[in-house]
């Protein structure tokens, strides 16, 4: 894990990947527990046997499931010390260039794309890109923007 600590660290690692997180196994049961919590229960995602007749051969993740993980593996990658606190201000582009069925693994590389000052605190964007294992593609690809404020 990369701790990053405060602002002359972070513009330093601009245009670096900081880090590629550990494999998670995508379970069926986080699937439809993800599927209870946001209403999205299309069969795709939820129905073994009916799709195992699609060309995917068998249940895929919802897009929005695999950028959840996103917290989760990003804790992983990198820590950012020396700042009061950091909100996430949101994401720019998504895209879900593959899917990712359930049973594989996936994990998240993050490069650091930028750094803008803001007052109080600078804002960071992020890629994050989310690799399925053995995927020929991406399974998603977003900019996430957090900011880091320093110590009032």
């Amino acid at each position: 894990m990369l701790t990053i600590t405060g602002l002359d660290e972070l513009r330093a690692n601009v245009g670096e990947e900081i880090g590629v997180s550990d494999w998670h196994e995508v379970t069926q049961e986080e699937i439809d527990q993800f599927a209870a919590v946001t209403g999205d229960d299309q069969w795709i995602h939820t129905d073994p046997e009916r799709a195992r007749q699609t060309p995917f051969g068998g249940t895929i993740a919802h897009g929005y499931y695999t950028l959840s993980l996103h917290p989760h593996l990003a804790n992983q990658i990198v820590q950012f010390d020396g700042f009061a606190f950091a909100i996430n201000y949101g994401l720019n582009k998504v895209r879900f260039p593959a899917p990712l069925p359930v049973g594989n693994r996936v994990r998240m590389r993050a490069t650091l794309l930028g750094v803008e000052d803001v007052l109080g605190g600078a804002q960071i964007t992020m890629k994050l890109t989310f690799e399925g294992e053995g995927a020929l593609k991406p399974v998603c690809v977003a900019e996430h923007l957090m900011r880091v404020y320093s110590a009032a």
